[in-house]
Protein backbone atom coordinates (compact mmCIF):
# COMPACT_ATOMS: atom_id res chain seq x y z
CA UNK A 1 0.00 0.00 0.00
CA UNK A 2 1.68 3.37 -1.10
CA UNK A 3 1.07 6.28 0.92
CA UNK A 4 0.56 8.64 -2.37
CA UNK A 5 -1.95 5.99 -3.34
CA UNK A 6 -3.98 7.13 0.65
CA UNK A 7 -3.82 10.63 0.18
CA UNK A 8 -5.29 10.90 -3.23
CA UNK A 9 -8.10 8.68 -1.41
CA UNK A 10 -8.30 11.38 1.32
CA UNK A 11 -10.31 13.94 -0.80
CA UNK A 12 -12.97 11.45 -1.89
CA UNK A 13 -14.01 10.51 1.61
CA UNK A 14 -14.13 13.94 2.98
CA UNK A 15 -18.13 14.01 2.03
CA UNK A 16 -18.75 11.20 4.12
CA UNK A 17 -20.18 11.41 7.35
CA UNK A 18 -23.48 10.09 9.81
CA UNK A 19 -24.50 7.89 6.53
CA UNK A 20 -21.46 5.24 7.07
CA UNK A 21 -22.77 3.64 9.89
CA UNK A 22 -25.23 2.28 7.35
CA UNK A 23 -22.76 0.13 5.80
CA UNK A 24 -22.46 -3.62 7.25
CA UNK A 25 -19.17 -4.97 8.92
CA UNK A 26 -19.65 -8.81 10.48
CA UNK A 27 -21.75 -9.12 13.55
CA UNK A 28 -19.98 -11.44 16.22
CA UNK A 29 -20.73 -15.36 15.92
CA UNK A 30 -21.00 -17.32 18.65
CA UNK A 31 -18.02 -18.24 20.71
CA UNK A 32 -16.48 -14.75 19.20
CA UNK A 33 -13.28 -13.19 20.75
CA UNK A 34 -13.75 -9.81 20.06
CA UNK A 35 -10.52 -7.34 21.10
CA UNK A 36 -10.86 -3.70 20.81
CA UNK A 37 -7.30 -2.01 20.21
CA UNK A 38 -6.57 1.87 20.85
CA UNK A 39 -5.58 4.50 22.70
CA UNK A 40 -6.85 5.99 26.21
CA UNK A 41 -10.52 5.99 24.56
CA UNK A 42 -10.54 2.33 24.65
CA UNK A 43 -8.41 1.75 27.82
CA UNK A 44 -10.43 3.63 29.61
CA UNK A 45 -13.86 4.15 27.93
CA UNK A 46 -17.14 2.20 27.68
CA UNK A 47 -18.14 1.64 23.95
CA UNK A 48 -16.90 -1.75 24.05
CA UNK A 49 -18.64 -2.26 27.08
CA UNK A 50 -22.13 -1.28 25.90
CA UNK A 51 -21.47 -3.22 22.95
CA UNK A 52 -20.78 -6.17 24.94
CA UNK A 53 -23.58 -5.93 27.02
CA UNK A 54 -26.19 -5.47 23.73
CA UNK A 55 -25.26 -8.60 22.63
CA UNK A 56 -25.60 -10.15 26.49
CA UNK A 57 -29.28 -9.01 26.19
CA UNK A 58 -30.17 -9.82 22.74
CA UNK A 59 -28.83 -13.06 22.40
CA UNK A 60 -28.70 -14.53 25.36
CA UNK A 61 -27.78 -18.19 23.53
CA UNK A 62 -25.02 -16.72 21.17
CA UNK A 63 -22.25 -16.05 24.16
CA UNK A 64 -19.00 -13.93 22.89
CA UNK A 65 -16.11 -12.34 24.87
CA UNK A 66 -15.18 -8.61 24.45
CA UNK A 67 -11.73 -7.85 25.48
CA UNK A 68 -10.42 -4.33 26.18
CA UNK A 69 -7.17 -3.95 24.40
CA UNK A 70 -6.56 -0.74 24.62
CA UNK A 71 -3.46 1.37 26.68
CA UNK A 72 -3.96 5.57 27.26
CA UNK A 73 -1.20 7.55 25.10
CA UNK A 74 -0.33 4.83 22.82
CA UNK A 75 0.24 5.74 18.77
CA UNK A 76 0.55 3.42 15.66
CA UNK A 77 4.08 2.92 16.60
CA UNK A 78 3.25 2.07 20.65
CA UNK A 79 0.73 -0.23 19.13
CA UNK A 80 2.81 -1.81 16.60
CA UNK A 81 5.22 -2.63 19.53
CA UNK A 82 2.59 -4.64 21.95
CA UNK A 83 0.74 -6.63 18.62
CA UNK A 84 2.22 -10.15 19.85
CA UNK A 85 2.47 -9.67 23.72
CA UNK A 86 -0.73 -7.78 23.80
CA UNK A 87 -3.01 -8.18 20.70
CA UNK A 88 -2.72 -11.09 19.17
CA UNK A 89 -1.62 -13.39 22.64
CA UNK A 90 -5.02 -12.81 23.41
CA UNK A 91 -6.14 -15.42 20.67
CA UNK A 92 -9.16 -12.80 18.93
CA UNK A 93 -11.19 -14.23 16.51
CA UNK A 94 -12.48 -10.67 15.76
CA UNK A 95 -10.17 -8.06 15.66
CA UNK A 96 -11.02 -4.13 15.78
CA UNK A 97 -8.05 -1.33 15.62
CA UNK A 98 -8.39 2.64 16.28
CA UNK A 99 -5.75 4.99 16.85
CA UNK A 100 -5.02 8.43 15.86
CA UNK A 101 -5.10 11.00 18.62
CA UNK A 102 -2.66 10.79 19.78
CA UNK A 103 -0.25 10.46 16.56
CA UNK A 104 -0.75 13.96 15.08
CA UNK A 105 0.62 15.11 18.19
CA UNK A 106 -1.19 18.30 20.35
CA UNK A 107 1.19 21.36 21.15
CA UNK A 108 2.78 21.61 17.74
CA UNK A 109 0.14 23.07 16.02
CA UNK A 110 0.64 26.07 17.61
CA UNK A 111 4.34 26.24 15.53
CA UNK A 112 4.13 27.74 12.54
CA UNK A 113 5.61 25.28 11.04
CA UNK A 114 2.54 23.51 12.50
CA UNK A 115 1.16 22.17 8.97
CA UNK A 116 4.69 20.92 8.31
CA UNK A 117 4.62 18.97 11.70
CA UNK A 118 1.14 17.75 11.23
CA UNK A 119 2.35 15.98 8.06
CA UNK A 120 5.21 14.83 9.03
CA UNK A 121 2.89 12.51 12.09
CA UNK A 122 0.74 11.57 9.84
CA UNK A 123 3.56 9.98 7.71
CA UNK A 124 4.67 8.80 10.62
CA UNK A 125 1.15 6.99 11.88
CA UNK A 126 1.12 5.83 8.53
CA UNK A 127 4.86 3.99 8.07
CA UNK A 128 3.72 2.28 11.45
CA UNK A 129 0.56 1.46 10.59
CA UNK A 130 1.70 -0.36 7.38
CA UNK A 131 4.15 -2.44 9.68
CA UNK A 132 0.22 -3.36 11.81
CA UNK A 133 -0.91 -4.09 8.16
CA UNK A 134 1.40 -6.80 7.53
CA UNK A 135 0.81 -8.61 10.53
CA UNK A 136 -2.86 -8.30 10.13
CA UNK A 137 -3.03 -9.30 6.94
CA UNK A 138 -0.85 -12.60 7.99
CA UNK A 139 -3.38 -13.34 10.81
CA UNK A 140 -5.60 -16.05 9.11
CA UNK A 141 -9.18 -16.68 10.69
CA UNK A 142 -9.58 -13.41 12.03
CA UNK A 143 -11.90 -10.75 11.31
CA UNK A 144 -10.42 -7.32 11.07
CA UNK A 145 -12.32 -4.04 11.39
CA UNK A 146 -10.50 -0.49 11.72
CA UNK A 147 -12.30 1.90 13.32
CA UNK A 148 -11.90 5.78 12.42
CA UNK A 149 -11.20 7.30 15.77
CA UNK A 150 -13.76 9.94 17.47
CA UNK A 151 -12.73 13.78 16.48
CA UNK A 152 -10.88 15.94 18.37
CA UNK A 153 -13.59 19.07 19.04
CA UNK A 154 -12.29 22.08 17.87
CA UNK A 155 -16.07 23.29 17.63
CA UNK A 156 -17.58 23.52 21.37
CA UNK A 157 -17.21 26.72 23.22
CA UNK A 158 -16.17 25.09 26.35
CA UNK A 159 -13.34 26.49 28.59
CA UNK A 160 -10.62 24.15 27.47
CA UNK A 161 -7.57 24.62 25.42
CA UNK A 162 -7.85 24.37 21.48
CA UNK A 163 -5.16 22.66 19.14
CA UNK A 164 -6.15 24.41 16.20
CA UNK A 165 -6.82 22.23 12.96
CA UNK A 166 -5.62 18.90 14.93
CA UNK A 167 -8.95 17.27 13.29
CA UNK A 168 -8.15 17.78 10.60
CA UNK A 169 -4.99 15.86 10.68
CA UNK A 170 -6.84 13.35 12.74
CA UNK A 171 -9.12 12.76 9.75
CA UNK A 172 -6.52 12.11 7.41
CA UNK A 173 -5.65 9.04 9.37
CA UNK A 174 -8.67 8.19 9.71
CA UNK A 175 -9.19 8.16 6.08
CA UNK A 176 -5.96 6.12 5.23
CA UNK A 177 -7.36 3.74 7.86
CA UNK A 178 -10.52 3.24 5.48
CA UNK A 179 -8.32 2.85 2.47
CA UNK A 180 -6.68 0.16 3.80
CA UNK A 181 -9.71 -1.54 5.08
CA UNK A 182 -11.14 -1.34 1.56
CA UNK A 183 -7.91 -2.59 -0.09
CA UNK A 184 -7.62 -5.55 2.16
CA UNK A 185 -11.18 -6.18 2.14
CA UNK A 186 -11.66 -5.42 5.63
CA UNK A 187 -14.78 -4.08 7.84
CA UNK A 188 -14.44 0.28 8.47
CA UNK A 189 -16.29 1.92 10.95
CA UNK A 190 -16.36 5.76 10.84
CA UNK A 191 -16.70 7.27 14.28
CA UNK A 192 -15.36 10.51 13.55
CA UNK A 193 -17.65 12.28 11.06
CA UNK A 194 -20.87 10.58 12.71
CA UNK A 195 -20.03 12.42 16.25
CA UNK A 196 -18.95 15.46 14.25
CA UNK A 197 -22.04 15.72 12.88
CA UNK A 198 -24.09 15.41 16.36
CA UNK A 199 -21.73 18.05 18.06
CA UNK A 200 -22.52 20.40 15.68
CA UNK A 201 -25.96 20.19 15.21
CA UNK A 202 -25.94 20.38 19.34
CA UNK A 203 -24.09 23.39 19.58
CA UNK A 204 -26.18 25.28 17.22
CA UNK A 205 -28.56 24.76 20.55
CA UNK A 206 -26.06 24.69 23.10
CA UNK A 207 -22.76 26.14 22.35
CA UNK A 208 -21.02 24.58 25.23
CA UNK A 209 -22.68 20.95 24.41
CA UNK A 210 -19.59 18.69 23.85
CA UNK A 211 -19.24 14.62 23.16
CA UNK A 212 -15.82 14.72 23.81
CA UNK A 213 -15.78 16.07 27.12
CA UNK A 214 -14.28 18.72 29.08
CA UNK A 215 -10.73 18.01 27.00
CA UNK A 216 -12.23 17.92 23.56
CA UNK A 217 -10.39 14.43 23.09
CA UNK A 218 -12.36 11.91 25.67
CA UNK A 219 -15.56 11.06 25.03
CA UNK A 220 -17.99 11.14 27.40
CA UNK A 221 -20.48 8.00 28.48
CA UNK A 222 -23.02 9.65 26.23
CA UNK A 223 -19.80 9.73 23.47
CA UNK A 224 -19.16 5.67 23.71
CA UNK A 225 -22.54 5.17 23.73
CA UNK A 226 -22.86 7.04 20.59
CA UNK A 227 -20.09 5.17 19.60
CA UNK A 228 -22.11 1.73 20.68
CA UNK A 229 -24.65 2.62 18.94
CA UNK A 230 -22.57 3.16 15.36
CA UNK A 231 -20.69 0.43 16.08
CA UNK A 232 -23.95 -2.27 16.09
CA UNK A 233 -25.30 0.22 13.46
CA UNK A 234 -22.61 -1.07 11.03
CA UNK A 235 -23.26 -4.64 11.87
CA UNK A 236 -26.41 -4.41 10.78
CA UNK A 237 -28.14 -4.67 13.99
CA UNK A 238 -30.55 -1.89 13.85
CA UNK A 239 -34.18 -2.53 13.57
CA UNK A 240 -33.84 -6.02 15.55
CA UNK A 241 -36.35 -5.94 18.01
CA UNK A 242 -36.52 -7.27 21.58
CA UNK A 243 -39.95 -8.98 20.95
CA UNK A 244 -42.96 -7.84 19.66
CA UNK A 245 -46.40 -8.66 20.35
CA UNK A 246 -49.70 -8.17 18.54
CA UNK A 247 -52.97 -9.20 19.78
CA UNK A 248 -56.57 -9.03 18.58
CA UNK A 249 -58.80 -9.16 22.06
CA UNK A 250 -61.96 -9.60 20.01
CA UNK A 251 -61.10 -12.78 18.68
CA UNK A 252 -58.52 -13.48 21.57
CA UNK A 253 -55.97 -14.16 18.93
CA UNK A 254 -52.55 -13.61 18.97
CA UNK A 255 -51.91 -11.81 15.36
CA UNK A 256 -48.11 -11.60 15.87
CA UNK A 257 -45.27 -12.93 18.35
CA UNK A 258 -41.63 -12.06 17.21
CA UNK A 259 -38.41 -13.20 18.86
CA UNK A 260 -40.88 -14.51 22.09
CA UNK A 261 -43.81 -17.18 22.74
CA UNK A 262 -47.30 -16.05 23.70
CA UNK A 263 -49.57 -18.48 25.10
CA UNK A 264 -52.34 -18.94 27.35
CA UNK A 265 -54.37 -16.15 25.94
CA UNK A 266 -57.47 -15.82 28.25
CA UNK A 267 -60.29 -13.05 28.45
CA UNK A 268 -62.55 -12.05 30.36
CA UNK A 269 -65.37 -9.00 30.58
CA UNK A 270 -62.86 -6.64 32.68
CA UNK A 271 -58.96 -8.70 31.83
CA UNK A 272 -56.94 -10.00 29.26
CA UNK A 273 -54.23 -12.19 30.34
CA UNK A 274 -51.29 -14.66 28.68
CA UNK A 275 -47.88 -15.88 29.22
CA UNK A 276 -44.76 -14.16 27.64
CA UNK A 277 -41.76 -15.60 27.24
CA UNK A 278 -38.97 -13.17 24.97
CA UNK A 279 -35.72 -14.75 23.63
CA UNK A 280 -34.51 -11.47 24.66
CA UNK A 281 -34.57 -8.69 27.49
CA UNK A 282 -34.66 -5.05 26.60
CA UNK A 283 -31.25 -2.68 26.95
CA UNK A 284 -30.76 -1.74 29.90
CA UNK A 285 -29.29 1.94 29.95
CA UNK A 286 -27.47 3.48 32.78
CA UNK A 287 -28.21 6.67 33.92
CA UNK A 288 -25.11 7.31 36.51
CA UNK A 289 -21.88 9.66 34.89
CA UNK A 290 -19.71 6.73 35.45
CA UNK A 291 -15.58 7.17 35.10
CA UNK A 292 -13.19 9.95 36.51
CA UNK A 293 -14.50 13.60 35.42
CA UNK A 294 -17.27 12.45 33.38
CA UNK A 295 -20.49 14.31 33.40
CA UNK A 296 -22.84 12.33 31.04
CA UNK A 297 -24.72 9.07 31.75
CA UNK A 298 -25.05 6.31 29.09
CA UNK A 299 -28.70 7.49 29.01
CA UNK A 300 -28.29 10.82 27.96
CA UNK A 301 -27.46 9.79 24.59
CA UNK A 302 -30.92 8.61 24.29
CA UNK A 303 -31.25 12.70 23.18
CA UNK A 304 -28.38 12.33 20.42
CA UNK A 305 -29.83 9.31 18.60
CA UNK A 306 -32.67 7.03 17.67
CA UNK A 307 -31.09 4.21 19.79
CA UNK A 308 -34.70 3.15 21.15
CA UNK A 309 -36.37 3.69 18.15
CA UNK A 310 -33.70 1.53 15.89
CA UNK A 311 -32.50 -1.22 18.44
CA UNK A 312 -34.70 -1.52 21.86
CA UNK A 313 -38.33 -1.93 20.63
CA UNK A 314 -40.40 -4.55 22.99
CA UNK A 315 -43.21 -3.87 21.37
CA UNK A 316 -46.99 -5.05 22.72
CA UNK A 317 -50.08 -3.99 20.71
CA UNK A 318 -53.90 -4.92 21.48
CA UNK A 319 -56.29 -3.98 19.43
CA UNK A 320 -60.09 -5.18 20.38
CA UNK A 321 -60.34 -3.69 23.85
CA UNK A 322 -63.44 -1.49 25.03
CA UNK A 323 -62.59 2.13 25.79
CA UNK A 324 -60.92 2.54 28.87
CA UNK A 325 -57.81 2.59 30.82
CA UNK A 326 -56.36 -0.73 31.35
CA UNK A 327 -53.70 -1.69 34.18
CA UNK A 328 -50.23 -3.45 33.07
CA UNK A 329 -49.63 -5.68 35.27
CA UNK A 330 -46.27 -8.28 35.28
CA UNK A 331 -46.20 -11.29 37.68
CA UNK A 332 -49.00 -9.34 39.48
CA UNK A 333 -47.02 -6.35 40.06
CA UNK A 334 -48.37 -3.01 38.53
CA UNK A 335 -46.28 -1.14 35.77
CA UNK A 336 -48.29 1.20 34.28
CA UNK A 337 -52.16 2.44 33.37
CA UNK A 338 -52.42 2.80 29.29
CA UNK A 339 -55.58 3.59 27.42
CA UNK A 340 -56.78 1.32 24.77
CA UNK A 341 -56.13 3.43 21.88
CA UNK A 342 -51.90 3.74 23.49
CA UNK A 343 -52.31 0.08 23.68
CA UNK A 344 -53.45 -0.60 20.13
CA UNK A 345 -51.25 2.05 19.00
CA UNK A 346 -48.43 -0.19 20.34
CA UNK A 347 -46.01 0.76 23.34
CA UNK A 348 -42.52 0.29 24.00
CA UNK A 349 -42.41 -1.85 27.44
CA UNK A 350 -38.39 -1.01 26.44
CA UNK A 351 -39.24 2.56 27.97
CA UNK A 352 -40.65 1.04 31.44
CA UNK A 353 -37.63 0.42 33.91
CA UNK A 354 -39.93 -1.22 36.25
CA UNK A 355 -40.85 -4.38 34.53
CA UNK A 356 -39.13 -7.55 35.44
CA UNK A 357 -37.46 -8.20 32.29
CA UNK A 358 -36.00 -4.56 32.71
CA UNK A 359 -34.98 -5.26 36.26
CA UNK A 360 -33.19 -8.82 35.02
CA UNK A 361 -31.07 -6.65 32.31
CA UNK A 362 -30.45 -4.16 34.90
CA UNK A 363 -28.80 -6.43 36.78
CA UNK A 364 -26.79 -7.65 33.77
CA UNK A 365 -25.67 -4.02 33.39
CA UNK A 366 -24.00 -4.14 36.86
CA UNK A 367 -22.38 -6.76 36.60
CA UNK A 368 -20.93 -6.00 33.47
CA UNK A 369 -19.70 -2.56 35.19
CA UNK A 370 -18.55 -4.62 37.91
CA UNK A 371 -16.61 -6.37 35.07
CA UNK A 372 -15.30 -3.77 33.53
CA UNK A 373 -13.48 -2.34 36.67
CA UNK A 374 -11.61 -5.42 36.94
CA UNK A 375 -10.68 -5.16 32.98
CA UNK A 376 -9.65 -1.79 33.62
CA UNK A 377 -7.48 -2.67 36.13
CA UNK A 378 -5.64 -4.77 33.74
CA UNK A 379 -5.15 -2.11 31.40
CA UNK A 380 -3.39 -0.20 33.75
CA UNK A 381 -1.07 -2.78 34.43
CA UNK A 382 -0.61 -3.63 30.92
CA UNK A 383 0.42 0.69 30.68
CA UNK A 384 2.76 0.26 33.17
CA UNK A 385 4.57 -2.83 31.13
CA UNK A 386 4.36 -1.74 27.77
CA UNK A 387 4.10 2.64 27.80
CA UNK A 388 6.96 2.19 30.59
CA UNK A 389 8.91 -1.42 31.83
CA UNK A 390 9.23 -2.27 27.78
CA UNK A 391 11.25 0.64 27.17
CA UNK A 392 13.84 -0.35 30.23
CA UNK A 393 13.87 -3.83 28.61
CA UNK A 394 12.11 -4.92 31.65
CA UNK A 395 8.50 -6.06 30.13
CA UNK A 396 6.82 -8.46 32.81
CA UNK A 397 9.89 -9.16 34.95
CA UNK A 398 7.56 -8.03 37.32
CA UNK A 399 10.32 -8.33 40.40
CA UNK A 400 11.38 -6.20 42.72
CA UNK A 401 13.71 -4.69 40.33
CA UNK A 402 10.65 -3.08 38.29
CA UNK A 403 9.25 -1.97 41.01
CA UNK A 404 12.92 0.00 42.28
CA UNK A 405 12.67 0.98 38.64
CA UNK A 406 8.95 2.71 38.85
CA UNK A 407 10.19 4.55 41.53
CA UNK A 408 13.22 5.83 40.06
CA UNK A 409 10.77 7.44 37.22
CA UNK A 410 8.22 8.71 39.83
CA UNK A 411 7.26 11.61 38.17
CA UNK A 412 7.83 10.71 34.63
CA UNK A 413 4.38 10.93 33.15
CA UNK A 414 1.75 8.75 34.29
CA UNK A 415 4.11 6.13 36.18
CA UNK A 416 3.05 7.44 39.66
CA UNK A 417 -1.14 7.36 38.87
CA UNK A 418 -0.63 3.71 37.45
CA UNK A 419 2.04 1.92 40.51
CA UNK A 420 -0.91 1.37 42.88
CA UNK A 421 -2.22 -1.01 40.10
CA UNK A 422 1.21 -2.53 39.30
CA UNK A 423 2.11 -2.88 42.72
CA UNK A 424 -0.82 -5.34 42.96
CA UNK A 425 -0.84 -6.33 39.73
CA UNK A 426 2.45 -7.57 39.28
CA UNK A 427 1.62 -10.14 41.09
CA UNK A 428 0.45 -13.67 39.15
CA UNK A 429 -1.77 -14.56 41.82
CA UNK A 430 -3.70 -11.02 41.66
CA UNK A 431 -4.07 -11.67 37.70
CA UNK A 432 -5.37 -15.05 38.00
CA UNK A 433 -7.65 -13.93 40.87
CA UNK A 434 -8.94 -10.95 38.95
CA UNK A 435 -9.06 -12.97 35.78
CA UNK A 436 -11.19 -15.93 37.34
CA UNK A 437 -13.22 -13.12 38.65
CA UNK A 438 -14.12 -11.78 35.32
CA UNK A 439 -14.47 -15.13 34.04
CA UNK A 440 -17.54 -15.48 37.05
CA UNK A 441 -19.05 -12.47 36.28
CA UNK A 442 -19.20 -13.37 32.64
CA UNK A 443 -20.97 -16.56 33.16
CA UNK A 444 -23.57 -15.09 35.67
CA UNK A 445 -24.39 -12.50 33.17
CA UNK A 446 -25.31 -15.09 30.77
CA UNK A 447 -26.77 -17.10 32.96
CA UNK A 448 -29.15 -14.33 34.29
CA UNK A 449 -29.89 -13.25 30.45
CA UNK A 450 -31.43 -16.96 29.93
CA UNK A 451 -35.42 -16.26 29.14
CA UNK A 452 -37.65 -16.13 31.56
CA UNK A 453 -41.65 -16.40 31.18
CA UNK A 454 -43.65 -13.69 33.20
CA UNK A 455 -47.72 -13.34 33.36
CA UNK A 456 -48.88 -10.23 31.55
CA UNK A 457 -52.64 -9.15 32.48
CA UNK A 458 -54.37 -5.76 31.08
CA UNK A 459 -56.94 -5.01 33.57
CA UNK A 460 -59.90 -3.01 33.28
CA UNK A 461 -59.89 0.59 35.11
CA UNK A 462 -63.10 0.52 36.65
Amino acid sequence: MKLKKQLLLFAAVLCVGFSQAQQTIPPFKKGERAVFVGNSITHGGHYHSFVWLYYVTRFPEMPVTVINAGIGGDSAWDIEERLEEDIFSKNPTYMTMTFGMNDVGYFDFYKDNAQELAERQIKKSFDSYQEIEERMQQAKGVTKVLIGGSPYDETSKIENQIFPTKNEALLKVNDFQRASAEENGWGFVDFARPMMEINQREQQKDSLFALCGGDRIHPDNDGHMVMAYLFLKAQGMSGKKVAEVTIDAKNKKVSLADNCTVSNLKKSANKLEFKYLANALPYPLDTLARGWGSKKSQADAMQLIPFMQEFNQEVLSVSGLDQNAYELKIDGQLISVFSSKDLQDGINLAELTNTPQYRQASSIMYLNEERFEIEKRMRDYAWMEFSFLQGKGMLFADNQAAIDTIRAYWNEGFVRGNFGVFERAHHAAVRKTWQEQMDLIVKNMYEIAQPVEHTFELVKVE
